[in-house]
């Protein structure tokens, strides 16, 4: 909880608010933030959003998006952060998209590929990650990784 407790005193230090769009975490990075005591100081919200017509009409998330890049897609990750970001009027969105697997995987997306996005509303950033294990283990290491961007992204912008 040391890395929670840290992005909480980051941006309660400044009073920075933050919400999360999940989709193959399923809301293990919410339940993560939520550990820590007084996180309603700071974060506001979050959506899970599975489906692919959860995306687009809960963080409005473009069809063509989807159609063209995929669910799992730096762009759909990149529109899930600032989505969820206008939707809960935060100063950050954080998001997660990927494949947990084991089945679902493609050539294009294979089992473990994940999208980590951050947005503070004039900028989004995203990282492409690859991850090995169970599907636990690949939502385990997404929903930490989330938080490790999260955590380097809050601590230059403070520094």
């Amino acid at each position: 909880m040391r890395l929670e407790k840290l992005i909480g005193d980051r941006l309660r230090q400044r009073g920075w608010t933050l919400s999360i769009a999940e989709s193959l975490t399923g809301g293990l990075v919410s339940h993560r933030i939520t550990n820590v005591p007084g996180s309603s100081d700071y974060y506001e919200g979050g959506v899970v959003s599975y489906s692919n017509r959860a995306k687009a009409q809960h963080l409005r998330i473009h069809p063509k998006s989807l159609e063209k890049h995929g669910a799992v897609s730096s762009q759909v990750a990149r529109e899930m952060a600032e989505g969820v970001r206008e939707a809960f009027h935060t100063t950050f969105g954080l998001s997660t998209t990927g494949v947990a697997g084991p089945t679902g995987g493609t050539k294009k997306t294979p089992v473990g590929l994940v999208f980590v996005a951050i947005s503070d509303g004039k900028r989004t950033r995203v990282r492409k990650e690859q991850f090995r294990g169970t599907r636990l283990q690949i939502k385990q290491q997404a929903a930490q990784r989330g938080l490790e961007f999260l955590c380097e992204y809050l601590t230059r912008r403070v520094g």
